[in-house]
């Protein structure tokens, strides 16, 4: 039987590898609106958050989504993160 392969992904925040189910994906899509993929399979520009209310936080203040989808983000997209991590 052939061992199945984990994708690892990095957290732009904590710079964690971590499996890809354990991250959450924020994307830009090529229209330009910003929105959480779940799925993790949605197309435009995508950056990975560690599952985690401080890391949210982190990010939120440091901007560095922002920094790595080259637009700004609104406060909404972050309370839609945010109740995704308290699940």
């Amino acid at each position: 039987m052939k061992v199945r392969k984990i994708p690892m992904r990095s957290c732009v925040v904590t710079k964690e590898r971590l499996p890809k189910q354990r991250l959450l994906r924020v994307v830009r899509t090529p229209s330009g609106e910003v929105c959480v993929d779940e799925s993790g399979k949605m197309n435009g520009r995508g950056a990975y958050l560690k599952k985690d209310l401080e890391v949210v936080e982190k990010a939120k203040k440091s901007k560095i989504l922002e920094k790595r989808l080259e637009c700004s983000i609104e406060d909404e997209v972050y309370e839609k993160i945010k109740n995704i991590c308290e699940k």
